[in-house]
């Protein structure tokens, strides 16, 4: 028998009709085989475990997934899948789920972006898709971007080849435009910038370029999962370990079906593409779809109830420490749950918030806090400050509230002046 090639199974693989993978149907696992017992690989490394009083930061490994998508990812390791079945029978269901054109699940949100990019470059032109973004001739490769709204994440952009145009007015906007114009971006939770949502999509499709959102860590609430799209915006992108609480390697890239067809061809598993590097397997392509189904069952108000108790049993504890203030503050976009801000006077408390966040660190049970206390780099809306403490509650697990209360609570007054 003549051996198959990798390209030879991937093109016939990609002929195949999705009928062999069903999202939500389970597999059945080989009864015969008992199962494993876990190591403490985090042990036996000598990484130490932290409680998550911080937020879904990818530095901290960002969210930790509920049982029911570690049960999904669990059972779909089990047996080996076609991948561009997966993918497809994946991005219908996605899209059904999510009012939406089209869907595609990345290896992260920074991935989603990439592919945004390669897909408005590429259009489906595979020929684009193996040259970019050394050879761009011919190619539409100038993507229009609000000033205030450039940040870490325009490398993404810049690996397809694209060139960013800087705007800040309407008036600049509209005449930004040119025949080389293929994109453009708007950064969700910006805190700055003059052209609003429905604008920017406006003036884009007045001149037929698509607009692309970056909500990255923008649910809750659940609606934005569809809010976006419903405005107009062709494509949008969410991280998958943050709010939806799936894998941290996961992303959703979300709108138009020829938009998001043109993603995929940019994609892992396809070879000699920009998006070769960015696998994501059937464990978070699965463990995705599940934690989407997860999170369309929760309701906003009961998370927010939820998350402001955990905020005001801390506050109790922390407040009765002298000159110890606290509140609750909810970001407007990204991050958009309850936070707890703690406050204090460094007259009588004799340390600054930073050095708190460290002595957290360097404790037992050892606690990470928000990036934003002392006034570092945090998520876009949270304030800091050198006496402001700011706990991020959502991810805690049962029981881990009062732990951080005592320790917050055992810290300022160990600092308090004698």
């Amino acid at each position: 028998m003549e051996p198959i090639s990798r390209r030879k199974l991937l093109r016939q693989g990609s002929q195949v009709v999705a009928g062999g993978v069903c999202i939500g149907c389970a597999l059945p696992a080989n009864a015969s085989t008992p199962a494993a017992s876990g190591v403490d690989y985090y042990q036996r490394l000598g990484v130490t475990p932290f409680i998550n009083a911080a937020g879904t930061y990818t530095i901290l490994s960002a969210s930790t997934m509920p049982d029911e998508v570690q049960a999904a990812i669990a059972l779909a390791a089990k047996r080996p899948v076609h991948l561009m079945e997966l993918h497809k029978a994946a991005g219908e269901y996605l899209a059904r789920r999510l009012r939406c054109e089209g869907a595609l699940v990345t290896s992260g949100a920074a991935a989603a972006i990439k592919l945004a990019t390669a897909a408005c470059i590429t259009r489906g032109n595979k020929s684009a898709v193996i040259n970019i973004p050394t050879e761009m001739q011919g190619l539409k490769n100038e993507v229009i971007v609000q000033k205030a709204h450039r940040y870490d994440y325009d490398h993404a952009i810049r690996d397809c080849g694209a060139r960013l145009l800087d705007v800040e007015t309407l008036d600049e906007y509209e005449r930004a435009f040119s025949e080389r114009t293929v994109m453009t971006q708007f950064f969700n939770a910006a805190e700055g910038g003059r052209i609003s949502r429905e604008d920017w999509v406006r003036v884009a499709h007045k001149h037929g370029v698509p607009c692309f959102n970056d909500a990255a860590a923008d649910v809750p609430p659940i609606s934005n999962l569809w809010n976006y799209t419903e405005m107009g915006f062709d494509l949008v992108a969410f991280s998958g370990g943050k709010g939806l609480r799936g894998p941290q390697c996961s992303g959703l890239l979300l709108g138009k079906k020829d938009l998001i067809d043109a993603a995929q061809l940019n994609n892992s598993p396809n070879s000699n593409t920009i998006g070769r590097g960015m696998k994501v397997g059937k464990e978070e392509i699965i463990g995705l779809v599940a934690a989407v189904d997860w999170f369309l069952e929760q309701d906003d108000a009961a998370m927010e109830a939820e998350y402001r108790k955990r905020a005001a049993l801390i506050a109790e504890r922390v407040k009765s420490v002298p000159s110890v203030e606290a509140r609750v503050f909810i970001p407007p976009v990204a991050n958009h749950v309850p936070h707890l801000l703690i406050t204090y006077d460094m007259n009588g408390i004799k340390v600054s918030a930073t050095e708190v966040m460290q002595r957290m660190r360097e404790g037992t049970p050892r606690i990470e806090l928000n990036p934003s206390t002392g006034g570092g780099p945090a998520s876009v809306g949270l304030p800091g400050g050198s006496n402001v403490i700011v706990v991020g509650v959502w991810m805690l697990q049962p029981g881990e509230d009062e732990i951080v209360a005592r320790r917050l609570q055992e810290v300022l007054r160990s600092a308090m002046k004698s």
